[in-house]
């Protein structure tokens, strides 16, 4: 995977529009996105300077996100060809193969036939190419099986685009990528960290992007979460799992009646109310079994059930296993893990 080694002077466009969230911790955008949560990363510097080309192979379940510092390149994915200018970002929804180019035709490496330099865990740069024209890309790749992120991923298209911005007011997804670009040129004690930090960001940065700006986000979880009404009550319905929900008390919560919110909500979601909550609840269980060190009985209490053991056969149902299998298993994947999945493609 590759981050670039930016200079102190990227050279990077400021955005024309701002990309600031609701501030309400009720509102269905920022309730939708605080949900995605990656269980590993690696993240790349690269150094590139033309000729090159550097093929990914597939890496799943992983969302991959380059972004040009300075410079400019070609990402070829799908069939099709996208030029990537200086503060250009490309989300990677689904972690398909594809490449990165200095231009158009030319000739790629295997990812992973390309010397890097371990710097961290997590962390590593990337120096390649034929020595002309300086491109410097930031790369991040994430791994997205916890459940409640795939959800959420399983609606996003194969590739999400955000352009450079020619002048204009600086703006956060601008400022996020200085950032970035700063600690990837000094990388000083904990930058590592600051950069894992600062790619997450840049993800939501880009998702808010498109869910302000797409007619495909107006159907499925998305757009139920950015509903005006259904969205109201979803928000609440997600903090407060462990409440004794009704459907007169989440209409009343929607401002809808119940009838017309149990139809808006299954037109959206697939399936009505109660079958949400139920399904909503095993979710954030699953995620506490795996995340924290609670016991069973009090993940139980926490998303809603009485008894441990109602709770432990509507979990088996759901999940395939048991919450003792799925604890005893631990995360799904881990950073180190990544690197070992992507080198067994090759």
């Amino acid at each position: 995977m590759i981050n670039s080694r930016p200079a102190p002077d990227t050279g990077l466009p400021v955005p024309t529009m701002v990309l600031t969230g609701p501030q309400d911790d009720a509102a269905p955008v920022g309730d939708g996105l605080h949900l995605l949560r990656f269980t590993g990363a690696l993240y790349c510097q690269a150094d590139l300077t033309a000729p090159w080309g550097v093929a990914f192979p597939a890496i799943e379940p992983c969302m991959m996100l380059p972004v040009v510092l300075s410079g400019r390149c070609v990402l070829e994915i799908g069939g099709e060809l996208h030029t990537l200018e200086a503060g250009s970002a490309a989300l990677i929804t689904r972690g398909v193969p594809h490449r990165l180019l200095s231009s158009a035709g030319a000739p790629s490496t295997g990812l992973l036939d390309i010397p890097v330099e371990r710097v961290g865990e997590t962390y590593e740069r990337m120096r390649f190419g034929g020595g002309g024209e300086r491109t410097q890309i930031a790369y991040a790749a994430m791994t997205v099986d916890e459940p409640l992120t795939a959800r959420l991923v399983a609606e996003l298209p194969e590739l999400i685009r955000v352009d450079a911005w020619d002048g204009g007011r600086t703006g956060a997804f601008g400022t996020v990528l200085r950032l970035l670009a700063d600690e990837a040129q000094t990388l000083e004690p904990g930058g590592e960290a600051v950069m894992t930090r600062l790619a997450d960001v840049l993800v939501i940065h880009v998702l808010r992007q498109w869910l302000r700006t797409s007619s495909d986000a107006s159907t499925g979880w998305l757009a139920a979460l950015r509903d005006p009404h259904v969205g109201r009550a979803l928000a609440r319905l997600h903090a407060r799992p462990e409440h004794d929900w009704s459907l007169v008390e989440l209409a009343r919560q929607a401002g809808m009646s119940r009838s017309a919110f149990a139809e808006r909500f299954t037109a959206l979601l697939g399936e009505p109310p109660m079958r949400y909550l139920a399904g909503w609840r095993l979710e954030q269980a699953y995620t506490a079994l795996t995340t924290t060190t609670d016991s069973v009985a009090a993940i139980s209490r926490q998303v809603g059930y009485g008894s441990e053991a109602a709770f432990g056969r509507a979990f088996k149902r759901h999940h395939g296993a048991s919450p003792g299998a799925v604890r005893r298993s631990g995360p799904a994947r881990s950073a180190g893990s990544l690197r070992t999945a992507s080198d067994a493609v090759r």
